[in-house]
């Protein structure tokens, strides 16, 4: 993928932590990731997967009548990026409403961090 869309940003607002998937284990071998990109075939195979999320901090602002990148609340921001970061591809909108004009370009280079003291609450 050349770029990513991240729409419905606005439902997140008020949830206090934000969990993201950043890997996945079989249930019976636990100290051994799957390797990136991969998914079972099977069903009987999926059934042993579990996730491993990363939780971060949540906003509560309004963030519907935001138009750009600027607007947007520093741990909004911050989603974004870490999500630009684990997929590797650079987000280009961000939608923030229903409608369709709720969507704003997003010109964020990979590696981009809002602060240095960007840190993830916790990592399982």
């Amino acid at each position: 993928f050349s770029s990513l869309n991240i729409t419905k940003l606005d439902v997140l607002t008020g949830l206090k932590e934000l969990r993201i998937a950043i890997s996945y284990r079989n249930k019976k071998m636990t100290e051994v990731r799957l390797p990136r990109g991969y998914f079972p075939s099977h069903l009987e195979d999926l059934k042993e997967v579990v996730c491993e999320y990363e939780t971060m901090e949540g906003w509560s602002e309004d963030i519907s009548k935001c138009t750009c990148w600027d607007d947007l609340p520093v741990n909004a921001r911050r989603y974004v990026l870490r999500i630009q970061e684990l997929v590797d591809v650079p987000v280009s909108w961000v939608g923030v409403g229903p409608d369709r004009v709720s969507m704003f370009k997003v010109n964020v280079p990979l590696g981009f961090r809002v602060d240095a003291s960007y840190s993830p609450l916790s990592s399982r």
